[in-house]
Parts: structure tokens; sequence; C-alpha cells
């Protein structure tokens, strides 16, 4: 008998649908006409156990106990989930074969070979277990991945990779929440100060820019603009770029300071003649924007729909498990597999049929083309966001799943299509020795933009992680007109004129920004070889945990909302004022990650992870107790102390353990 263990029921369902009929449904399992069965768990069955499950001295908080390491690592059954682990304990010891069926990621991976190992099994039924890879919750879909079904043994890595984390994640969290709790007590906090390693560099970033906003003074800088005109009395403007003689008038953005330089500038231009120095056309073509991965969905539905990132991923999981319409959404990845585009032409059906409205006033999609999204060598264990072969019944979506769908849909179609083709124009104009310089950009063929472009409404396409503008920064809007012009030509500037502006505060957080901002971290940090680092992971958290970490602030009160805005609480700004840099920046988190995706690649081992990561966490509670956490005294507790509360990053991880009874666990590598 083959067992397929799936993350979750939803899941099993699919699964159970494809094999041999009839099907019969028993408590926890579904099994086929020929004898194979189909179960799951429902999210982790096991977690980590609480302190008092290595001794019952950890029932009190007490700086002298910390930092709290286990030297063999138990995982407890949740308590509501003991009869679907019973149920699984019994298919398990009568199954021949057993598969894998996780999330295609490394939590999905994980869940269930934390599963497999709790419940004993060894030898050689441990080495035969498949792996069983499913993005598409539609019959056709998944029978194709069951005809694809890969050894357990090649994820090894991935899983070992999901466990440091998660012990890591236990570890710094439940100590520095513990150490900084007890020492914030001695200031008269009476609440629980949550720290971990992925929600307080994000709160930091919030705390620092509401900061940043708060102490900010605009100052004054001004532009030049130079209104010329040609012979045949065509008009055009052009803006003064400052020579390095200027440089002592400016400021470090280059910003010109002085208005009696702007003004003299415009007083001696206004009514002389200029001289065209430069011209330059250049066409110019931009290919389609790549499929969506979790985030940059995420960052657009805010955006557009002002929808929260949870509430983006949950209408994602709807579209996923309950009405099939959209591939695997906890997915990092904008790449798809080379094979996938041989379903172009269903998926393109699919789409015309149920969401036609997305084609109008457009060319047909050509399901012949490939887009730079199809890169096998960019696609892990999970590819891009698309729709699925099933055609949609708008009608039947809620408002959120209907918007999501048609935006997954409307980026998909968009790789079918030709690339937008504009005339990028530059001109230099030098008036009076000074340089004028101006842009202009004419649209061609529209190519795959004739699918964002709708009248009475601002289309967004896909989004980068950079998208997000440093604060203060000024660039140049290019004019959608420039009259012919020639290098040499004659023209008249017939009025100079001073723009005073005024330098803007960075803007307040909202769910897009800090959804970007997590995702574009590298950002936000000086130091140039972990800002490399960070480029080249996934940025602060990850695609699955993003939306759970941000909602996880606001409810430990260190966040709140007013209207769009996400701004920090006086606690909050308090405990990030109370902890040192290395607790309120990403470094840290850069520097884990690459070490995680290090051990995915074999590169290296459990071990090389864990063993300095806890030297440091002995640096680390050392610090907090030599130091007392004065910026939260008399601010009134978020949340109320309470024992056994709070001890990582992950929602999961704050939840009772009610029974400390469960498994040791040790690390293989």
């Amino acid at each position: 008998m083959i067992l397929y263990i799936a993350e979750k029921p939803s899941l099993g369902r699919a699964i159970a649908d494809v094999l041999p009929k009839p099907l019969k449904k028993a408590e926890g399992y579904i099994q086929a006409a020929n004898g194979d069965c189909v179960s799951w768990c429902i999210g982790h069955l096991l977690e980590q156990a609480e302190p008092d499950a290595y001794s019952d001295e950890y029932k009190s908080w007490r700086f002298e106990h910390l930092p709290i390491v286990p030297s063999n690592w138990i995982l407890t059954p949740k308590t509501k989930m003991r009869g679907q682990i019973a149920i699984l304990r019994g298919l398990v010891k009568k199954a021949s074969q057993l598969v894998n069926a996780g999330d295609p990621d490394r939590e999905g991976q994980l869940l269930v070979d934390e599963l497999i190992a709790h419940l004993g099994v060894k030898g050689n039924k441990l080495q035969a277990v498949q792996r069983l890879l499913i993005s598409d919750l539609n019959p056709k879909a998944v029978k194709r991945a069951l005809g694809q079904l890969r050894s357990n043994r090649e994820f090894i890595p991935l899983s070992v990779s999901a466990l440091a984390r998660s012990r890591a994640d236990w570890l710094y969290g439940m100590n520095m929440t513990r150490a900084y709790t007890i020492q914030g007590r001695k200031v008269g906090y009476q609440g629980v100060l949550s720290v971990g390693r992925v929600q307080t560099p994000l709160l930091g970033l919030v705390v620092r820019r509401d900061e940043s906003i708060a102490h900010f003074v605009s100052k004054p800088f001004y532009e030049v603009q130079a209104h010329l005109s040609t012979q045949d009395k065509a008009l055009f403007n052009a803006k003064w770029q400052p020579s390095k003689a200027c440089e002592p008038y400016m400021d470090a953005e280059g910003r010109v300071l002085s208005k009696g330089l702007a003004q003299n500038v415009a007083s001696r231009i206004t009514g002389k003649d200029g001289r065209v120095e430069s011209v330059q056309s250049i066409d110019k073509k931009q290919s389609a924007p790549l499929p969506y991965n979790l985030s940059t969905l995420q960052i657009d539905a805010a955006k557009r729909f002002n929808m929260s990132a949870k509430t983006v991923l949950d209408t994602c999981q709807s579209l996923y498990e309950k009405h099939k319409l959209i591939t695997y959404p906890r997915s990092d990845s904008r790449y798809l597999p080379k094979d996938q585009h041989a379903l172009a032409p269903m998926v393109i059906a699919a789409v015309e049929k149920g969401a036609n409205e997305l084609l109008q006033g457009c060319d047909k999609p050509n399901a012949s083309l490939k887009s730079k999204a199809w890169n096998d060598k960019k696609v892990e264990a999970h590819h891009a966001i698309i729709p699925t072969e099933k055609s949609p019944v708008l009608s039947s979506l809620s408002q959120y799943e209907r918007h999501v769908y048609l935006q997954v849909a409307r980026q998909y179609l968009a790789q079918f299509y030709p690339p937008y083709c504009y005339l990028e124009t530059s001109v230099v104009v030098v008036i009076e020795g000074g340089h004028f310089s101006a842009k202009a950009k004419q649209e061609g063929a529209l190519g795959w933009k004739q699918l964002f472009k709708r009248p009475k409404e601002k289309q967004t396409a896909s989004v980068s992680a950079n998208e997000e503008q440093e604060p203060f920064q000024d660039k140049d809007a290019s004019q959608s007109y420039l009259p012919p012009l020639m290098q040499g030509q004659i023209l008249l500037c017939m009025q100079g004129e001073v723009l005073d502006k005024q330098t803007q505060a960075p803007k307040v957080f909202n769910d897009a920004s800090l959804l970007s901002a997590m995702t574009g971290i590298s950002r936000y940090v000086t130091d140039v070889s972990i800002r490399k680092i960070l480029k080249e992971t996934d940025g602060l958290g990850t695609e699955a945990t993003r939306a759970g970490i941000i909602e996880l602030l606001f409810k430990r009160g260190f966040l709140s909302r007013q209207g769009k805005s996400i701004v920090a609480t006086e606690v909050g700004k308090g405990l990030i004022n109370s902890l040192p840099d290395s607790a309120t920046t990403p470094d840290m988190t850069a520097l884990w990650e690459s070490k995680l995706n290090s051990i995915c690649q074999k590169e290296i081992s459990y071990k090389a992870f864990m063993l300095p990561l806890i030297d440091n966490l002995h640096s680390q509670v050392h610090l907090a107790g030599s130091q007392l956490p004065t910026a939260l005294q008399g601010v009134k507790s978020a949340l109320p102390f309470k024992k056994g509360r709070a001890k990582s990053k992950k929602s999961s991880a704050n939840r009772r353990v009610k029974s400390a009874k469960g498994r040791t666990t040790t690390a293989k590598k």
C-alpha cells in the first residue's frame, strides 16, 4: 500500500481525486480502489517544546538560566493534532511505500519529514520515501506530478536547512524575549518584550522611518528651467545641470541651495541664444514583466486595492485550494520551467474563456512566444504564480478573489506579447556656457503594455523590490514631446525660470512599501558585504512568512495603523531603542539566510551553522544583562506578561505547549 502524506487536507483530496475509483473516505484519510491511501497533516502536527519540557526550573523566567540551549531537541504533538497523528501512525505501519507530499518549499519539506521521523520510520522504508511536488491542484496537473516522483533523499539538504532555521529561531527568540522581558521589569515595564530574528529588524525599520520623519527639517532648494523656442516657434523646456564650480553651493544629492546662484543663472540666460550640443535618439524595447511571486503580487495588490499582505495571502490560498484557479501561491520564484510552456495554449484558452475582459481591445496573445520567464536554471522547488488550465467563473468569486485572479492572469498573458517599443530622445543645450538637458519618450508598438492600458483606471504592471524611491530622491520626468532638433542648431531662450522646491520627508510606510522594504532590505544596509548577501537572498523573511510577521507585530502592539499608514507604537519605539543595533538591523538575518542557503546547496553542515550561532547567543544574552531598557520607563504594556508566552518570531511559537512529553530529536548533520 502506498501512503501519500499531504501537508493539508485540500492537497490530500486533490491527490485522492486522481487515484483509482471508487474512493473510500474514512476519518483522517481517503483510500483508493487499489488500496493506496492519502492522509494529511494540518500544517505542523508537531512543535518545538517549551523550555520547561527540558527542565522544570525553566517554568520561572530567571536571567541566570539563560541562554537555554537544548542538547537533545524535543518535538511535541500539538494537543488538537494527537488524533490525526494516531491515524497517520497506523497508516504508516501498514504502508509499503511512503510519499512526502508536503508543499513545494522548505517548510513543506520539513513538515512531513519531521512527522515521518517522529513516527519512527527507519531503514529501507525511510530510504525508499519518495517526494511528490504539486503546484497546481487541478486533476491534470496532479496526474503529471504523480508521474514525476523523485527520491525524498534528494531534498534532505532542504529539510536540514528548514530544521536549522526553526531551531535557531527558537533559540534566539525564546532567549532574547526572556532576557529583555526580565530586564524590562526592572524599569517598571510589566509586559512581554518579544524579540525575534526577523520581526525585530522589521520593527526597527519602521521605528527608524518614523523617527526620521519626526526629526525631518525641510530645506529649500532651487532648479532653473530654460523655456526654449526653435526658429519654427516649437517650444520645449530644458533643466539646468550645474557644473563642478557650483558644488560649494549644492548638497550631497546635487541640489542647488543658493537662490542667488539660481536667480543669477536664470537672468543670464533670459533672451539669449542657445546651441544644441548633442541630440541622441535611441529605439528601446522593454520586455514583459515577469509573472508574480507572492511578494510582488502582495505589493501590487496593496497599491491597487489596499489589500494587506495577509489578505492577499489568504485570498491566494483560496484561489489555489478552493477554486484551483492559480498555482502554488507561497512561491519566491518569478520564473517558469521550460516544459510548462507546452501548457500555455490551454492556460491562455482558460483565461480567454473565463476572463475575456482582460483582452478587450487587445491583440490576441501568441502562445508560441517564449519570454525570459521560462528559465529552468532559476526554478527550484516551485515556480511563479500563474493561472491554471481551469476557466474561472468570475461571478462566483469574492471581490478580492476576482482582483487577485485578474492580476495573476494579466501578468501571465503578458508573456505572450512582443516587447513594448519606444523612442527615447535626449538633448543637451548650451546657453551662456551652462548646460541644460531635456528628455522625451515617444511610444511605438505597445506590445504587452496594451494589457495594462485602460481608460479611467491606472493599471499597475509588475513592481520590483527596488521600486520604492529612496528619501529625498528627485528624478527628472521625461517630456512626452521634443521638436525635431539637430546638433549645432540655434535656439532662443525666451525665459529662465527659477523653481522653488522643498526637500521632502521620507514617506510613512504602508503595506506596499513595507513589503517592498522587506524584499529589498539591502537598500537599508550600509555595510557593503552585508548588502551583497542580502541582494543574493530573499531579503527580510520569506514569501511564506512576511505576511505573518507583519500581522504579528500588530498583534503584539508594536505597530498600529493610521489609515493606510503603518507606524510604530510607543512600546515598539521603546523596545527598539532599548535593544543593541545588532538586534534591530537586518545584518544578522542576512548572515543566517546566506548560511541556510549554503546548507541547501550542501556547502556547509548543520553544525557549521548552529555552533557559531550558539556562541554568539551567549554574548547577546550577556549584553542584555549588562544594561537596562530605560527607553521603556513609563511606557504602558501592550502585551501583559503571562507565563509561557512568546518564544520566537513564528506565530505558532507563542501557543502554549500543555504537555512536555514528546519524541526527542537530534540533528543528523
